[in-house]
């Protein structure tokens, strides 16, 4: 029968349909994983908890790829920090029923990165009426490729989307071409692309976008006026500019002839000093699209001190008389066109006969007797227009009067073009032209330039037209990559002098934003670098790369591509070479990384050193290099330099620096030569008495102890624990001699010798006896001694003598003698 353990893992089984491979199936699995499914940006790190609907189980673990994670016991949840740095991760996390049972579920992971994006113009195709242009938009370092969407905006509307089908997991590089159209009627239409990784709604929306492309429409030359004749009167001796604009894609240069002129240089002024006769000028225009031509007539006239009767010549100054008795109030006046205008015209002559005006709109004709009349028009709206007042006096002579009206109309639009489509270049000339449309008089016209908010260009016109025209201004200046994304404006400006309004007539063109492509350029990129081991990779240096076309920064470690995204270990430390490449060039920094460590042994567990010798092997690894503490028995010590006898024994290193510690333990055995506790001596022996000579001596290893000696029958040797002895029993005189003991090991040898004498034997008293006999006798002597120290003390003093009646010795003082 089988166990009722795994009999109810099996039923259990049953019960959730495991499989042959011991898998769960989905729709029954006893594993939720929070969260369910993980879309992150490559190098994140995601906290993901496993938890089961067991209450018993033989544990549960992670396993990613082929690698299996520590097993939790008797826990319901389990918890994993899946680190994004790989774009081929497989992660499960799994529960045991038994050994050979378990069941699983897999973590959905999708790593992405955001692309770059690059738009720029392929090729161009110009026909008559619309220019067709070849966008490409680069799309790279982008995974995964197959959730990519790339969308194409004109005149920010969206006209199309791409998308991309693949099964591969790493970052690609995409191109997608977009053909358009651009009318001339469109002139400019502003063009982009937006590339975005699409997870559905709970994923992240993080479209990338392009730099806007203003693209226009190529095109012939074409004169901003109609007329293919222009007629210009001067007065002889002055000096003119005559001005010949056109408009076209590209820009059309200009080239001036007329009357035999040789003109060197193409511009769209010619400047004509002093001129003395009528003569007729001829401009072209030119593009790689087609060439136009016009004339311009100047005719010179004398200066007159009075004002012709006959209407003047179109657009032409009339010379004031100067003795002409009317008054103009007021004489100058600028007015706006489509504008009222009203001027009085008096006078103070007594002969006069009337006055009048004579104008192309709203003249009074001859008012007799009349000397005071107004020339009103409630809408100027003629540009070739002339008003004059004169005067007939009573003897039929006549002179006139004409107002100085200055007739202005500001721009209807102005705009900036590139004349060079596509992307600037650095330190490479371009232009960009202000397109000004329907302004007049072009002489009062200022255009100023603007980058960003700083005045870079001023440029004014010398035609003497009245009439709207269209000009244009063209700004020539080398861009820097500091200009990348500058705004460019024009702003055509009429100065009208102190008869005009108060505040100038302008207009402003929209902002055009200059795309500079300029070559790559590493900053921020340290000479040196420290990190920690497992902590840090090269793509977490702050090394900033300003190109464009944007680049990335590739690493290069001793000539060869590496990973930037693999975190270094203490192997990887030397110099490493950052590259940055587009078209336009190349830039690389290097930079030295060292990678610190915590401390780690790799000594072995046990060593053997000879007295005086030092210990090199046992030095721990680390960076910096770690502090190394010994202990004996528990106590701190100094590290040994040299080693002596007494210092075998277990030890433990603990070695610590910034990152960590480490501990290690050693046993030392440390060897030295054999060495004597005693001394060479001599023994006495006597005659038929045994005699016992020992010898032990210390050494690492231990010693073998030996006795060199004259051999006899009655000489015995044994061994007892350490110590080699001899016993000599029964003595005779054979035995007298010298008895050498020689301990050896590897380190060397010693020797200690034992003198052996012998004495005769006699009939005398035992020596004990003799000796306790004069112990006795000594004990006598010094009680005799004390005896007659107290008698000898008992003599002396002071006596009294009584003298006996009966003697006839006499008394006499001490000292004195008879």
């Amino acid at each position: 029968m089988l166990p009722l353990r795994m009999l109810g893992l099996l039923m259990l089984c049953s019960f959730l349909l495991c499989d042959a491979d011991s898998t769960c199936p989905t729709e029954r699995n006893p594993l939720v994983l929070d969260p369910p499914e993980i879309i992150e940006e490559y190098g994140k790190s995601v906290l993901v908890n496993c938890s089961t609907t067991f209450e018993k189980h033989d544990g549960m673990y992670w396993r990613a790829g082929n690698q299996s994670f520590d097993t939790k016991k008797n826990e319901g949840v389990v918890s994993k920090l899946v680190e994004l740095s790989d774009w081929n991760l497989k992660f499960e996390c799994k529960v045991k029923l038994n050994d050979s049972l378990e069941c699983s579920k897999e973590l959905k992971v999708t790593v992405y990165k955001n692309p770059e994006v690059l738009l720029f113009v392929k090729h161009t195709d110009a026909a008559a009426e619309e220019t067709q242009y070849d966008l490409q938009c680069d799309v790279s370092n982008v995974a995964p490729v197959q959730n990519l969407n790339v969308r194409w905006y004109k005149n920010n509307k969206n006209i199309r989307n791409d998308s991309f089908k693949s099964t591969t997991e790493t970052p690609e590089n995409k191109s997608f071409v977009l053909v358009v159209n651009i009318s001339r009627i469109e002139n400019v239409a502003p063009l982009r692309c937006e590339a975005q990784l699409d997870f559905g709604p709970d994923g992240p929306q993080l479209p990338v976008i392009s730099q806007t492309l203003n693209i226009s429409s190529y095109y012939a030359p074409e004169f901003n006026t109609k007329n293919e004749t222009d007629e210009i009167v001067v007065y002889k001796g002055e000096n003119i500019t005559l001005t010949c604009e056109a408009e076209g894609n590209p820009a059309p240069v200009i080239h001036w002839s007329g009357d035999g002129l040789n003109i060197p240089e193409d511009s769209n002024n010619l400047t004509i000093t002093r001129i003395n006769a009528s003569s007729n000028y001829t401009c072209t225009a030119s593009n790689y699209l087609g060439n136009i031509t016009k004339q311009i007539r100047v005719h010179v006239i004398q200066r007159s001190t009075e004002a012709p009767i006959a209407m003047p010549i179109p657009n032409a100054p009339t010379p004031r008389a100067e003795r002409c008795p009317l008054t103009l109030t007021p004489s100058e006046i600028v007015v706006r066109f489509g504008d009222p205008v009203s001027i009085n015209c008096r006078t103070s002559a007594t002969d006069a006969a009337g006055i009048g005006w004579e104008a192309t709109v709203g003249g009074t004709g001859f008012q007799l007797k009349s000397t005071n009349l107004t020339w009103e028009v409630e809408k100027l709206e003629e540009w070739d227009f002339d008003a004059s007042c004169y005067i007939t006096l009573k003897n039929e002579t006549q002179c006139s009067l004409h107002p100085n009206i200055t007739l202005y109309q500001t721009p209807d639009t102005v705009s900036v073009s590139a004349l060079d489509h596509g992307p600037m270049l650095e330190d490479t000339q371009t232009q960009l032209k202000c397109n000004i449309h329907n302004v007049a008089p072009v002489q009062k016209l200022e255009v100023k330039w603007y980058r960003d908010n700083e005045t870079v260009s001023t440029q004014s016109f010398n035609d003497f037209k009245v009439t709207p025209v269209n000009v244009s201004s063209t700004m020539t200046f080398t861009p820097l990559r500091g200009h990348n994304g500058s705004i460019f404006r024009c702003k055509a400006e009429l100065h009208l002098g102190p008869k005009g309004p108060e505040v100038l007539p302008t207009v402003t063109s929209a902002p055009y934003t200059a795309v500079v492509h300029y070559k790559p350029l590493i900053k921020g990129c340290p000479s040196s670098y420290t990190t920690a081991e497992h902590k840090f990779s090269l793509d977490m240096l702050h090394c900033e790369t300003d190109g464009n076309p944007p680049s990335m920064v590739q690493w290069y470690y001793k000539g060869e591509l590496v990973n930037s995204s693999k975190h270094l270990t203490r192997n990887d430390s030397g110099t490493y070479t950052a590259v940055a490449e587009n078209v336009l060039g190349r830039s690389s920094a290097s930079v030295y990384i060292t990678v610190e460590y915590k401390p780690s042994f790799t000594c072995n567990d046990r060593y053997v050193l000879e007295v005086n010798e030092k210990l090199q092997t046992c030095e721990p690894e680390g960076l910096p290099p770690p502090t190394v503490i010994w202990f004996k028995e528990g106590k701190m010590m100094a590290s040994p330099l040299h080693w002596t006898k007494h210092d075998s024994g277990e030890y433990l290193l603990k070695a610590d620096n910034t990152h960590g510690t480490a501990e290690h333990k050693l046993y030392v055995n440390v060897l030295y030569a054999p060495e004597f506790k005693e001394e060479n001596k001599t023994k006495m022996v006597i005659l038929g008495e045994n005699a016992t000579l020992d010898c032990s001596a210390e050494g690492n290893p231990l010693p073998e102890v030996q006795w060199k000696y004259t051999a006899a029958v009655n000489v015995i040797k044994s061994t007892v624990g350490r110590q080699k002895i001899i016993t000599v029993t029964g003595a005779t005189s054979t035995n007298a001699g010298v008895y050498i003991c020689v301990a050896t090991n590897k380190f060397g040898n010693v020797t200690r010798s034992v003198t052996l004498v012998m004495q005769g034997k006699t009939n005398q008293i035992p020596s004990v006896v003799i000796w306790g006999l004069l112990i006795i006798l000594a004990i006598l002597i010094i009680f005799i001694l004390l005896v007659f120290y107290r008698k000898h003390q008992g003599k002396h003093g002071q006596y009294n003598f009584i003298p006996d009646k009966g003697s006839d010795i006499p008394m006499t003082p001490a000292g004195e003698t008879t």
